[in-house]
């Protein structure tokens, strides 16, 4: 919903700045229109509007006018790196170190180098370019006649772009790799093409592999072509594997890294020989995601002696993570252990997490959620709206232009203290913007502020929708939580939209089913209509697995087929087992998220929590959602109070409040 910041008496100015911002589009004269937007936060947009239409004849003093009058607007940087593009593009260079001014966008950077480059100037590794060389990303085109220079002045070497080179093989980033190999001497560039052919594809670069010559780093392009052949086709990668031992004479580092690859891609795919791999690579050839799907496969196995001593072997820094703690403790349990699992699930109990909260069942202890409340500043919300420009964010959303608003919340916020993002926050979450404050409160004790992070909106069409499709409220309530984190215009890569992440396809489906009007992709960023059919094809997917959340949930997120295909083959494993057997990463923490977001939003709806443990059927007992008068556990705060915050459960929410 638009947002109410100054509602009262905007509603003139947000009129007039629609019509000025049409005249300028037309190419008619707007100043008229806009007669009285003196004071309106978003005139420095239209100025840059008006101002981009002629950006070709712009002089410098144009620009540097602009700027001193609105030196903080996010329409002066834009207006300014179109402009300094330009002038870069024509090499325009006096014009350009006029104007630019220090900029984190790395190819106004690289232009400014051209620049200082074209004015007699020299540049310095350390200075100039090693953050630029040390990114994990492809650098933007700009910067290829720095680079250039770099090379003819002895600043970059072979030995940095074999460096760099390497980085992009370990990230797998052919687009890394692919533009330093003719920045190489000739001897070098045959070995570098084939290391990115490997990257590319795989497969051409094994048809190729028996004539390259024998050398490390031949070697080592044939050893990331199969173990990119391994993700897909692990059979297949071991049989070239096989032929490819006749030619190259592969180190113990070399055939360890390819047997780490086949076993781990063995493991996903649960073959009988897995764990075995698994146990038997060489410590040196161990990674964490090795030592990890050793773990998933002992316990799909039911193995818990094996389970057990996979556990041992993670990482250090794995064994802190609330998972392995959590599986460890179970693992305990089954061999009779009990004693030392309720020293690992005591700590967790008194974590705010699906594990802490599967823990604190297991201890018959109640969930630990501490609640800080974040107190408002009349007077600092006044100053971020007026002396930072976070008006103008309020201003786009008020005129539903929702991508720009995002943008200019972003550029605010990265000039705002800790403290003011949090009161950021706080505003956006009372103005109904909740996306801004989900994102906004993200780490460390900002955890906490569960009223921000986790908002109970649009209850009652929630609480209505939930009802008639005979849908818990609360997983209703997560299942948008971890969807979209409440981005009504959220579009994925895979093509879902909204709220509830749809298909468009899956949307037309139950549309059809249900009789409720929907007609194009583009409805399903209304919120009332994205609700009405996501939680009928949640209520689909409960319906093929009798009713089980954490069932129904991943295949919500990974499709029910799969969900089908994998209780075929693990069906008969305790809920949380088997969702640590599930082979998707992003379901296996994406059923974790949205049980886990349950039990929050139960809290903030009843003042309670239904367990954890009973949104967990074993595979084929019926589930039935709670209602107002199931049992539910108690949550506290075994925490101090901090000194900054104070820490309290909530009063439960009336219905449809």
């Amino acid at each position: 919903m638009p947002s109410s910041v100054f509602a009262a008496d905007r509603a003139q100015e947000r009129q007039a700045f629609r019509r000025a911002l049409d005249a300028i589009e037309r190419g008619r004269d707007w100043k008229a229109e806009a007669a009285i937007l003196v004071d309106y936060p978003l005139l420095p947009a239209l100025q840059a509007r008006e101002l981009a239409r002629r950006l070709v004849t712009l002089k410098r003093e144009d620009i540097q006018a602009f700027v001193a009058q609105a030196p903080d607007a996010l329409a002066m940087v834009d207006l300014r790196k179109a402009w300094l593009l330009q002038r870069a593009e024509k090499s325009q260079w006096e014009d350009f170190r006029a104007v630019y001014a220090d900029s984190p966008d790395r190819e106004l950077r690289c232009h400014a180098l051209n620049a200082r480059l074209a004015g007699g100037g020299t540049l310095n590794w350390t200075e100039d370019l090693e953050a630029l060389w040390n990114e994990d990303r492809p650098l933007p085109g700009a910067c290829d006649p720095v680079l250039d220079w770099a090379g003819q002045n002895k600043l970059l070497d072979a030995d940095k772009l074999w460096q760099r080179i390497d980085r992009g093989l370990t990230d797998g980033k052919a687009a890394m790799v692919d533009p330093l190999t003719r920045r190489l001497p000739a001897a070098d560039k045959p070995a570098a093409d084939r290391l990115a052919l490997a990257l590319r594809d795989p497969a051409a670069a094994l048809k190729q592999a028996r004539t390259w010559p024998d050398d490390a780093r031949h070697r080592r392009a044939a050893v990331v072509a199969l173990t990119r052949q391994a993700r897909r086709d692990s059979s297949g990668a071991e049989a070239n594997f096989t032929v490819l031992a006749k030619h190259f004479r592969w180190t113990a580092a070399d055939r360890g890294e390819v047997d780490a690859a086949f076993a781990l891609y063995r493991a996903t795919e649960f073959d009988a020989d897995a764990l075995t791999r698994l146990a038997n690579l060489p410590v040196g050839s161990q990674t964490d995601a090795t030592r990890e799907w050793r773990v998933r496969v002992a316990l799909a196995a039911s193995d818990w002696t094996a389970a057990l001593q996979a556990l041992d072997a993670l990482g250090d820094k794995q064994k802190t993570d609330e998972e392995w703690r959590y599986l460890r403790a179970r693992v305990l349990r089954k061999l009779d252990r009990g004693d030392e699992a309720d020293l690992l699930l005591g700590p967790l109990s008194r974590e705010a997490n699906f594990y802490g909260f599967l823990a604190a069942d297991w201890t018959d202890q109640p969930y630990a959620i501490c609640l800080s409340s974040l107190v408002s500043d009349r007077a600092a919300e006044r100053r971020l709206l007026v002396d930072y420009g976070l008006a103008r964010a309020f201003e786009w959303r008020a005129l539903d232009e929702a991508r720009e608003a995002r943008r200019e919340w972003d550029y605010t916020l990265t000039r705002l203290t800790p403290e003011q993002r949090r009161l950021a926050a706080d505003l956006a979450y009372r103005e109904g913007w909740y996306d801004r404050a989900v994102f906004a409160l993200n780490k460390g004790e900002e955890l906490r502020y569960y009223e921000q992070r986790f908002p109970l909106a649009r209850a009652p069409q929630i609480r209505r929708a939930s009802h008639e499709t005979g849908l818990d409220p609360a997983w209703t309530y997560a299942i948008i939580r971890a969807e979209s984190a409440w981005v009504e215009d959220a579009r994925s890569s895979a093509d879902a939209y909204g709220l509830m992440q749809l298909l468009p396809t899956t949307a037309a489906r139950v549309a059809k089913g249900a009789g409720i009007a929907y007609t194009r992709a583009e409805d399903l960023y209304h919120g009332d209509t994205n609700i009405a059919l996501g939680t009928r094809y949640l209520a689909q997917m409960a319906g093929r697995f009798n009713g089980a959340p954490w069932l129904a949930s991943a295949a919500y997120n990974a499709g029910p087929g799969a969900v089908e295909r994998w209780l075929a083959q693990r069906g008969q494993l305790e809920p949380d087992f088997f969702i640590a057997s599930i082979p998707y990463k992003e379901t296996r923490e994406y059923v974790a998220r949205v049980l886990a977001f349950s039990v929050i939003y139960d809290w903030r709806m009843n003042g309670k929590a239904l367990a954890v443990a009973a949104r967990l059927p074993r595979y084929g007992q019926d589930y039935a959602a709670p209602g107002h008068d199931t049992p539910r556990k108690a949550v506290t705060c075994p925490a101090p109070a901090t000194a900054d915050a104070k820490l309290t459960t909530p009063a439960p929410v009336a219905p449809g409040a």
